[in-house]
């Protein structure tokens, strides 16, 4: 068993899953450095959801290492993991998931209070996040009277309002419409700079991903490498933003990363360079 590079927060090492007799991560490895914004790119099915599992300790892998500052999650038991995922982690999933019983700013104060957080103060940082989302008006609806976007919006400031060391975000935009897509990312990346949160962001939407630092990429399980093929750039020209890719595997065995080379970080994986 190998320590992980002091820079990174959070550190992963040749991680193998496999769901349903079929391999859903194969030799993944990777670092998160302590307040970056890590998007995890790849179509539909290729492991993102698998590996966010992994890195926040909902799921162990069949081989590999998870660490969270310098502290070994796979072999943590349950309710380690658990208290490790109430105090110190963030989740966003990809579809809206509240208490119904709860109105909007219980649901942002929920995972304040399950730390044993105080009410009052858990009310204050529940009412300034919806604020900050642009649903305070609904602090006191219940689920089924929001639409889709603001009850994934009260999702958005329950994990904010915990200020997690890790906010995991898996698809967390995937129901909003474009408008306010571009409001909850600019929020949450906005808060997550400015609170020192380290976010590691699962998408298969290009525009999502350029707002991260950095952008690993899977297909099928593996890391790969993003190479622009002859032509992309002519196919593209007069738009704005990057330049079309496309996905190719690379050799797990022989690949490195071009994007943060490290020692650590070289068993059963496969390189993933930026890009533009």
């Amino acid at each position: 068993m190998v320590a992980p590079p002091d820079n990174d927060v959070l550190w992963a090492r040749a991680l193998h899953v496999t769901l349903n007799g079929s391999p859903a991560l194969t030799g993944v490895s990777l670092g998160v450095r302590e307040g970056e914004i890590l998007a995890v790119g790849g179509p539909r099915g290729s492991g993102k959801t698998t590996l966010l599992r992994c890195l926040s300790g909902q799921l162990l892998a069949h081989r590999g290492e998870v660490w969270f500052n310098s502290a070994p999650v796979h072999t943590m038991g349950p309710l380690a993991r658990e208290r490790l995922r109430r105090d110190k982690f963030g989740w966003i999933d990809p579809e809206p998931r509240l208490v119904p019983e709860l109105n909007a700013w219980e649901n942002a104060a929920l995972g304040l209070m399950l730390r044993g957080g105080a009410r009052r103060g858990a009310r204050t940082a529940a009412h300034e996040w919806l604020e900050r989302l642009d649903i305070g008006d609904c602090a006191r609806k219940r689920p089924h009277d929001l639409t889709q976007a603001e009850r994934q919006r009260v999702c958005v400031a329950r994990a904010l309002a915990c200020a997690p060391s890790v906010l995991f975000a898996d698809e967390p935009t995937a129901p909003l419409h474009r408008a306010d897509r571009a409001h909850v990312l600019r929020t949450l990346t906005t808060a997550a700079r400015s609170h020192g949160i380290t976010v590691v962001l699962a998408t298969h939407d290009a525009e999502v991903a350029s707002l991260a630092d950095r952008t690993v990429t899977l297909l099928d399980g593996r890391r790969v490498h993003t190479v622009h093929l002859p032509g992309d750039e002519a196919r593209t020209a007069g738009r704005t933003g990057a330049a079309s890719s496309r996905v190719a595997a690379a050799p797990t065995d022989t690949a490195t990363d071009t994007a943060t080379p490290t020692d650590s970080d070289t068993e059963g994986r496969a390189a993933c360079s930026l890009s533009a």
